[in-house]
This record gives C-alpha cells, structure tokens and sequence, in this order.
C-alpha cells in the first residue's frame, strides 16, 4: 500500500505489510496451539491488549501514509532498544507487583490501565511495518503485569495473531503475492512449532535474556539501513 500511494520504489513492494501480517499472523497461530494445553495462555490479558491494539492498528495503517518511512523506522528502532535494555536492567519489573494480588492472578484494577496502553502502543507498529508486535508485547507483560516468561510468551502469541488480523484488514486493499507468502509462511510456521518445544526445556531467564539481545540486534540493523542506505527504504 505505501508503494502504491508513494510511487515507484525500490526495495519494498506494495504486498510486503500484508504479506508480512499474514506470515507472522498464521506461524503465531501454529507456535500457539502447542501451550494451549500448558495453560499458560492468559486470556482476559489477551483480550484486552488485542481490543486496544485493533483500532491503534488501523490508526498505524494511517499514519503510515502519511510520515516518512525513515522517521518512522528509526523511531521504531530506538523503542525497540528502550524496551530490550529495560528488559535486561529490570527482569521483574517495579510495576508487576502492583499488578498481582495475593493469589498470583492479575489486579485488573491496578493495571486495566496499563495493559490498555500497551495494547495501543502494540498496535501502531503492526499497522505501521507489519510486524506482530512481539518485541513490545513480552516486555509489557512482564514488567507491566508481572506474567513469567513462559506466560508472556504463550499470551503474546494470541495478541500478535488479534493484532495481525487488524494489520491486514487496515490493508486490505493492498496486493499480495501468494507465492513468496506462502513459502515464508510454511518455513516460519515449521520454525514456530519447533521454537515452541525448545522455549519448554529452557529457563525463564535463559529466554529473557535472549529475546532482550535480539531486539537489540534487530533495533541495530533497522537503524543502520534507515540512516546508511534510505535507498532501501519507501521515500518519496
């Protein structure tokens, strides 16, 4: 969609966003089925990130069209860097407490907020960059409603698959090459389900910290391509 409403560009297409949604959307689905049956999925969590980050997806869709991209991008990768250094410095949280009451469930009335404002801020992205998300979700959960990582990550898929859903309703109109989508979807699905049985075996803060580095990583390259080659990016 940013292609067609910006002209001729190079490095991105028009069906790169939905592609993208679709991809991320269906393996989150697959990577999901295998922690239903661990109970770990929070639902109500679940619920409330993903109605809040419906409408912030399509509003992400808007803004899209309007903000350079490689403002955009950049912004995004210094968010993305904030949250993985919060995630490494502080593992707890100093909200999470706060957000559980004596029996260990979340306190709605303490944290509603929160979680209304983090699903809103999940949402802009996906609607954005077609991305799911994961990288605000994981952080919000565990620092903002004190869900352990074996939670956070299994709840996160569910708000990633809602908020997909939402990203690529915002761009129905755009184009979409079934072939590349579905070789990237099958290979990111069987990488899901693969990833899901790995992430049972390893320790909460094995994954914590792992998931941290690696969105400072992606933070890295997506800054570097946005200021070294802008080329790349949808500019008019």
């Amino acid at each position: 969609m940013i292609a067609r409403l910006r002209g001729p560009i190079s490095g991105f297409t028009a069906s790169a966003i939905p592609a993208s949604l679709l991809v991320v959307g269906v393996s989150s689905a697959a990577a999901v089925i295998p922690r239903l049956r661990s109970g770990t999925v929070r639902w109500p969590v679940a619920l409330v990130f993903g109605a809040a980050g419906v409408p912030a997806a399509f509003a992400g869709a808007a803004i899209g069209r309007l903000v350079p991209p490689r403002f955009l991008l950049l912004g995004f990768a210094v968010l993305m860097a904030l949250v993985a250094v919060r995630m490494l410095r502080e593992p707890t949280g100093t909200g999470a407490a706060a957000c559980r009451n004596s029996g260990g469930r979340v306190n709605w009335r303490a944290c509603l907020p929160k979680a209304l404002a983090a699903g809103i801020v999940v949402g802009l992205p996906t609607g954005l960059f077609g991305v799911g998300g994961g990288f605000l979700i994981v952080p919000a959960l565990t620092l903002l409603l004190g869900l352990d990582a074996g939670e956070a990550v299994a709840t996160s898929l569910v708000i990633i698959v809602l908020n997909s859903a939402a990203g690529l309703s915002a761009h129905a109109d755009a184009p979409l090459d079934w072939t590349p989508t579905g070789i990237f979807g099958s290979a990111a699905t069987l990488t899901a389900l693969a990833g899901a049985r790995l992430g049972r075996r390893l320790p909460a803060h094995t994954i914590r910290s792992g998931f941290a580095n690696l969105v400072l990583v992606i933070a890295a390259a997506i800054a570097i391509t946005a200021i070294v080659a802008p080329a790349t990016l949808p500019i008019d």
